[in-house]
Parts: C-alpha cells; sequence; structure tokens
C-alpha cells in the first residue's frame, strides 16, 4: 500500500518514525514533508496530503502535528477526504471500518511512539464494512456535497 505522510514541526518527529514503521509492514511511504523541526504551518501538509489521497495519487494518509485538531480540520476541507483523529489502535480501526476514513491524524505531543504505531497499524490492516455502515457513508458523502454547494453558492 502507498501511504503519504505529512506533519508540520511538532510532528516532525513522529511522522519520521512512523516512515520507518510504515516501510517496515511492507508499505511504501510517501513523504510530503515537512523535513525538519523547523517552525512551518499544518495545512502546508496536510491539504496535500488528503489531496492525494483523495486523488488516488496515495491509498492512505497520515497526518500529525503538536494534538492532531489542526491536521485534520484542514484535511477534512479537502471533498472526498475524512480525516480520523485518532488516539488508539481501537479507534483508528472503527474509522476505517465505520467511516471509511482516508486520512489518519495524530497528535505527536499527545501519544507517544507506541501508541502511534498501534493506531498506524490498525488503519492500515482494517477496511471499510458493508450493511449499516455503507449506508451511513451514503448520508456522511451527501452531507459532504450539499455543504460543498453551499459554500459554492453562499447566499
Amino acid at each position: 500500500m502507498k501511504v503519504g505522510f505529512g506533519a508540520d514541526h511538532a510532528g516532525f518527529e513522529l511522522k519520521q518514525h512512523l516512515m520507518e514503521t510504515a516501510k517496515s509492514l511492507g508499505h511504501e511511504a510517501v513523504d510530503y514533508g515537512t523535513y525538519s523541526a523547523d517552525s512551518v504551518d499544518y495545512p502546508d501538509f496536510a491539504e496535500p496530503v488528503a489531496r492525494d489521497t483523495v486523488a488516488g495519487e496515495v491509498d492512505l494518509g497520515v497526518v500529525v502535528c503538536s494534538n492532531g485538531v489542526g491536521v485534520s480540520i484542514v484535511a477534512n476541507k479537502v471533498p472526498g477526504a475524512r480525516a480520523a483523529l485518532c488516539h488508539t489502535g481501537w479507534g483508528a480501526s472503527r474509522a476505517r471500518q465505520h467511516t471509511d476514513a482516508n486520512v489518519l491524524a495524530l497528535g505527536a505531543w499527545e501519544i507517544g511512539r507506541a501508541i502511534a504505531d498501534e493506531c498506524l497499524m490498525a488503519f492500515l490492516a482494517s477496511t471499510p464494512e458493508e450493511g449499516n455502515h455503507a449506508r451511513r457513508r451514503d448520508k456522511l458523502a451527501k452531507v459532504e456535497r450539499r455543504g460543498i454547494g453551499a459554500a459554492a453558492n453562499p447566499s
């Protein structure tokens, strides 16, 4: 699987670690930056990861900042991106299974490497479930389309 990784300065070290974890699991890791711990702005890295995930350039995305909130908000602004901010492997697995989340958001200052590894491994190993969850994902897509239409045609 091809996985895109992006982070700001606060998430840089954890991003580097997670890319190595992904590679050790046999996945291809694509680095969207940042490339150092120098101060940068998280939207510059979360947006390209989300866009390329939706476009199919990468299969899934992972974005990291200090608490994961900023990168998750940015990623979720990209139509078709479904970013899930997770703090447990169980939550990451459920995000994939129930909502077909395609971007994992993590907070480097909230969780350590071990928990981040659990979240990443669960996220990469899980697949969307059908039944009630497919119906709910369809409703989620309709909400997104209404939001996009409202933004494009403000009253």
